[in-house]
């Protein structure tokens, strides 16, 4: 249900980056309240990755206009590990491996960094594997994992579900998931959308990045995004990404140059 007197998580404000010297934003808008779903949609080469990596503080990513406050607070003037430790988590779509480093020590770092953020203690090793083991039940996964290197020979799916994991244990505030449905199976889904749901309440809030309306079959997103060139084109509900699925983006196409049209047509006389 959406609350409009929900607290404000996230604003995006004429959000324009680049990578190297190609623009990728053009202009981005976007408010997400506690206990909103938001999903954003579009083709290869729209900027919704570049969005992502760029709320997280990617170095590769160059924000040369605008604004993004977290509640409240320039995020952008923020290292991603501040950012991280504060409550803004990004899922990887393609979520690397970590030779040599303990999946379980791993977990344990990142979660006593983010409860020494919150004011709480740390947990030592007992304590932090029965929350582990709890958690593993979100996710379906083997507690063997934890035993192994991050990442290190998982299959896709694997990775996706201890991805979720991290998400589980961190409890971020916005929860940034790039694609997670990309290369996973139909059981697969299942089981990181039912983590996702659970993990979802009335005071954080999730940004889905998908090119796919069968993400939205089992995460019910509150509004869905169109994105092309750099810019959040249209907004709507869940009817949106049906529309999406029917229709395809040929009319994405339509309105994108239309806009164009009338933003160029306006430009000398904003000159004058």
């Amino acid at each position: 249900m959406i609350r409009p007197d929900a607290e404000l998580l996230l604003q995006i404000t004429d959000l324009h980056a680049r990578v190297e010297d190609q623009p990728i934003l053009k202009g981005v808008n976007l408010e997400i309240r506690a206990g909103e779903i938001h999903a954003v949609m579009g083709r290869n080469g729209s900027g919704k990755s570049t969005l992502s990596k760029v709320l997280a503080g990617h170095p590769s990513y160059r924000v040369t206009s605008g604004s993004v406050r977290y509640r409240g607070e320039d995020l952008l003037a923020l290292p991603p590990e501040e950012r991280a430790r504060m409550g803004v988590f990004l899922g990887f779509q393609y979520p690397i491996e970590i030779p040599g480093v303990s999946n379980l020590e791993f977990l344990r770092v990142a979660t006593n960094a983010r409860r020494g953020q919150k004011g709480q203690e740390e947990l030592d090793t007992f304590a932090f594997e029965d929350l582990v083991n709890e958690r593993l039940k979100v996710v379906q996964m083997d507690p063997a994992f934890l035993e192994r290197s991050v990442n290190e020979g998982f299959s896709g799916g694997e990775k996706k579900r201890n991805e979720i994991l991290q998400m589980a244990l961190l409890e971020p505030l916005v929860a940034i998931l790039d694609e997670t449905d990309s290369g996973l199976d139909i059981d697969a889904l299942r089981i990181v959308a039912g983590g996702v749901n659970q993990l979802a309440t009335a005071d954080n809030a999730t940004l889905l990045i998908t090119h796919y309306q069968r993400l939205l079959e089992v995460i019910t997103p509150d509004y869905v995004h169109v994105m092309a060139a750099g810019r959040i084109l249209r907004t709507g509900g869940k009817e949106l990404a049906l529309e999406l699925e029917e229709r395809g983006y040929d009319w994405v196409d339509e309105e994108l140059a239309a806009l164009e049209l009338s933003e160029n047509a306006r430009t000398p006389l904003e000159v004058a």
